[in-house]
């Protein structure tokens, strides 16, 4: 399917759900407080860009929950790629961590958020933490397994004319991990911003999350619903960054070499 058909069906599908979703709201086939439909969202956006919410901004809480998010990927990515490549290339190595990530990789985050007000109290640090921990062993776990991926067979042809431990780590074994290591940070930044919510139940007062959870105890469904929207379009931007960074900086993505 061409791009231009594929991008034009798509909007045509969206179009279609949200001129459905309005129509369950106006001919009252879904009460507005369970389902408020896209014309209620529209009004509640109105509300919060011209009086904020809890006397915040509705761009702080953005730029709060952005911010966040940022710097705990930039630290989860910086972190656990090496830690990932040292586990792929080392059995030693393997064998000495991956008990303890493959035990907290599928551990409900939420259930650390007692743990984490203890030990990091209740500011950002613990916010960072949880948000950090979600996306750094999905990392770590899709680094390791894209330089486990990488064929025997190319590292022994390296091997046979003459190239060094180095040299074949640089040329042979990190171009071809690359593409599944960016497909696996992809994966790990949505896993982090789905922990969003859970690490600003921590004590926050600003942020997308905290203003979900916050609107949802009022019953301000439509401030939720404008919460969900903005988590998931951001949520798409930021994948839509990375498939762009990943297309400029693994141009060989998909082609066989």
């Amino acid at each position: 399917m061409k791009n231009v058909h594929r991008t034009v069906l798509s909007i045509v599908t969206v179009g279609l759900v949200v001129g459905i979703w309005q129509l369950s709201g106006s001919l009252s086939w879904v009460d507005p407080l369970l389902l408020p439909p896209p014309s209620d969202i529209g009004i509640a956006t109105a509300e919060l860009l011209d009086t904020g919410y809890r006397q915040i901004p509705l761009w702080e809480h953005v730029l709060v929950s952005v911010l966040r998010a940022l710097a705990a990927f930039a630290a989860a990515i910086a972190t656990g790629i090496p830690l990932g490549l040292a586990m792929g290339r080392s059995p030693l190595v393997s064998a000495m961590l991956e008990p303890f990530v493959q035990f907290l990789r599928p551990l409900p985050k939420i259930a650390l958020i007692p743990l984490t007000v203890v030990w990091f109290g209740i500011g950002e640090g613990s916010k960072f933490f949880l948000i950090f921990i979600s996306c750094f062993l999905s990392v770590v776990v899709s680094a390791a397994a894209a330089v486990a991926g990488v064929s025997q067979n190319r590292v022994r042809a390296a091997q046979s004319l003459g190239a060094s431990g180095p040299q074949i780590f640089l040329r042979v074994v990190l171009p071809n991990a690359l593409p599944e290591i960016f497909t696996g940070v992809r994966l790990s930044v949505g896993i982090g911003w789905t922990s969003l919510i859970a690490a600003e139940m921590v004590a926050a007062t600003s942020g997308l999350g905290w203003m979900v959870v916050n609107a949802g105890s009022y019953m301000r469904t439509d401030v939720v619903m404008l919460g969900i929207l903005l988590l998931g379009t951001i949520g798409y931007l930021f994948d839509l960054l990375l498939v762009g960074v990943q297309r400029a900086a693994v141009p060989w993505a998909g082609r066989e070499a």
